[in-house]
């Protein structure tokens, strides 16, 4: 898939909603649940041994069901990771940190990886590479003052803080430069996966993405 059409769909967005759940139904019921309330760009993690063969399940899912999805894998550590990805059906990749392996092992497979970044090295390594849309990891630690002064430094990257974010942070995060939030247990909670509390996934997309729409319009 196109790199560019990737960023602009998760800018447009706003929020990149991050998930993991063991059991392959579960996870295509939140897929589905997110594709409901207008959700067109996910990150599924790579957090357990079923991940890959639950994104396949995802991806062939989307392919049937949700045609206009755009599924990445998340917590790619490797390239031997980062290929089973894409072979898996992921059309994007999502790190935790930067390394030059996967930069060339993206740019080789013509796919969109965002790496996560700490520091100004990282980010100067990011965008020698070429990246565009970085990572802030871990945002709770790094807090907004960080993202605000890289946001000075490196005007040409776009930044989507990750790790930590509230919904109540959400303003703060934009007003300091961030292009999207990713967002996972604060959306998207252990106990409303194995409770099967949809509804409350919901309310909080829909609080999310009114907020967002208020942030942008003001």
């Amino acid at each position: 898939m196109n790199k560019e059409k990737v960023v602009k769909a998760i800018i447009k967005q706003g929020f990149l909603p991050l998930y993991f759940h063991p059991d392959e139904n579960t996870s295509v019921e939140i897929l589905g649940v997110l594709y409901e309330m207008g959700v067109r760009v996910v990150e599924y993690t790579n957090r357990g041994k079923q991940a890959l063969k639950n994104l396949r399940i995802l991806a062939k899912e989307s392919y049937t069901q949700f045609p206009d999805l755009i599924l990445g894998l998340g917590t790619v550590m490797d390239t031997k990771a980062g290929a089973k990805a894409i072979q898996n059906g992921a059309d994007f990749l999502v790190s935790p940190g930067y390394t030059k392996e996967l930069a060339s092992f993206s740019d080789d497979e013509n796919i969109l990886w965002i790496p996560g970044c700490m520091s100004p090295t990282e980010l100067i390594q990011a965008q020698n590479d070429g990246l565009s849309l970085i990572k802030i990891f871990p945002a709770s630690s790094l807090g907004t003052s960080f993202l605000k002064a890289a946001r000075e430094v490196f005007p040409d990257l776009l930044f989507i803080p990750t790790g930590g974010v509230d919904i109540d942070q959400v303003e703060s995060w934009f007003s300091a430069g961030a292009s999207a939030i990713g967002m996972g247990s604060s959306l998207i909670s252990k106990a409303s996966m194995d409770n099967r509390d949809f509804e409350e996934i919901k309310f909080k997309i829909t609080s999310l993405v009114n907020q967002i729409a208020v942030i942008r319009t003001s």
